[in-house]
């Protein structure tokens, strides 16, 4: 995973602002260089299609717990559907 990318996921996605929905993480991530949006682009895209990365992988990251690996890849492309695809709200991980 780049580093950049992993920056992202635990600074803006981290326990501490995963849960603020309120609007303001597409257009922070669309303020960044062109450079830095496509690495995270690509990061997700890497995550959604690895079947190996589970929700331990992302509490590491993060400090989110996920149910399962289901739910978690769910919550990565809603993610990358809002970020990238114009999805009309930010997913919000489990309570």
């Amino acid at each position: 995973m780049e580093e950049r990318f992993k920056g992202f996921l635990r600074t803006y996605l981290s326990l501490e602002m995963g849960y603020d929905t309120t609007g303001y993480l597409r257009p922070t991530l669309m303020a960044f260089s062109n450079s830095y949006v496509e690495s995270v682009r690509e990061g997700f895209e890497q995550l959604i299609a690895d079947d190996s990365f589970g929700p331990d992988d992302y509490e590491q990251l993060t400090d989110i717990e996920f149910p399962d690996r289901g739910a978690l890849h769910a919550y990565l492309r809603d993610m990358y559907d809002y970020l990238f695809n114009d999805a009309p709200q930010q997913p919000m991980p489990p309570a």
